[in-house]
């Protein structure tokens, strides 16, 4: 790659991840115009699937072809990952922080670390049992049990956090079984097909319906399918293509970062000193299962789920 080219394939991935620590933009205001965690779920699932297949019928009809049984992966990453990590993600945010909601999903490469040893038998390392470590330490900071053992965050928010961080890190473990047969855009349309099912099925979105008279619902709704999700996936995807897995991984710690300083600019909230370090250190955990997972699978991706 030429330098321009390559500079250009950073700085698109680099987008794409900012586009999804905006999220918090998007959600407030709905959650301040009564719709709950679960809703906000299921307008981000909808609104998703609604734009990605007008992109498909319009521009990638070819693509639309998949076999039945590759449904399952699809159902799964779909109602198992996208709907519930969302759910745990943004059940922590109405009840904490954006800043604490970013920092325990980011405990999902670890999942995918465990996961794919479980799963595909890929071999745990020091360097993971470090990253584990750095990652546990660094959760332990954020949420205020050290330095000083005196953690204000309930534990059943912590354990939404840690669940998000888990449904995030399934993403990857339906997903890359079919990631040899169909396209990145293919994969996402189809589980957001399933995620939007799933949300009609069981929100009360339906009945929410007079809500939508405000124009400020429908800009935050589609702000949130557009920004946080499709353009967010469109420009980390298209740098992903030119890039190694890992790299485009690290290229993504952009995301948290960008999370938290939407928390503290716009949202109103504080962060410590050892806050601030505990969040460095789950990013760097992250940073390095990412780098040591290109090497063992270079030619894997594994995708994104956000």
């Amino acid at each position: 790659m030429e330098k321009m080219s390559s500079m250009r394939v950073y700085i698109s991935t680099i987008i794409g991840a900012a586009c999804w620590g905006l999220i918090g933009l998007f959600i407030a205001p709905l959650y301040n115009r009564g719709f709950t965690a679960w809703d906000v779920v299921a307008i981000r699932g909808i609104f998703t699937f609604v734009i990605l297949i007008l992109l498909m019928v319009i521009f990638y009809r070819d693509q639309l072809r998949t076999r039945l049984v590759d449904h399952i992966f699809f159902a799964g990453a779909g109602i198992f990952s996208i709907a519930l990590f969302n759910f745990f993600y943004f059940e922590v945010f109405s009840q904490s922080s954006l800043s604490l909601a970013v920092t325990l999903l980011y405990t999902g490469p670890l999942f995918v670390t465990i996961l794919s040893r479980l799963f595909f038998k890929e071999p745990l390392t020091i360097r993971k049992g470090w990253a584990l470590a750095l990652a546990v330490t660094g959760c332990a900071f954020v949420v205020g049990l050290l330095p000083f053992g005196q953690g204000d965050i309930p534990m059943k928010t912590l354990l939404m956090g840690v669940l998000s961080g888990f449904c995030y890190a399934l993403y990857s473990i339906f997903s890359k079984p079919i990631t040899k047969r169909y396209s990145s855009l293919t994969i996402t349309t189809y589980t957001f097909l399933y995620t939007s099912i799933f949300m009609l099925l069981t929100s009360d979105i339906i009945k929410k319906t007079d809500q939508f008279q405000s124009i400020d619902v429908w800009i935050s709704a589609i702000l949130l399918a557009l920004v946080a999700t499709v353009a967010g996936f469109a420009f980390y995807t298209s740098g992903l293509k030119h890039l190694e897995a890992s790299k485009a991984s690290i290229l993504a710690t952009i995301e948290p970062i960008i999370a938290v300083l939407t928390g503290v600019l716009f949202l109103g909230e504080h962060l410590r000193g050892w806050q601030m370090l505990g969040i460095a250190l789950v990013l760097y955990s992250a940073i390095l299962v990412a780098e040591r997972r290109s090497k063992a699978n270079k030619s894997v991706d594994i995708g994104h789920s956000n």
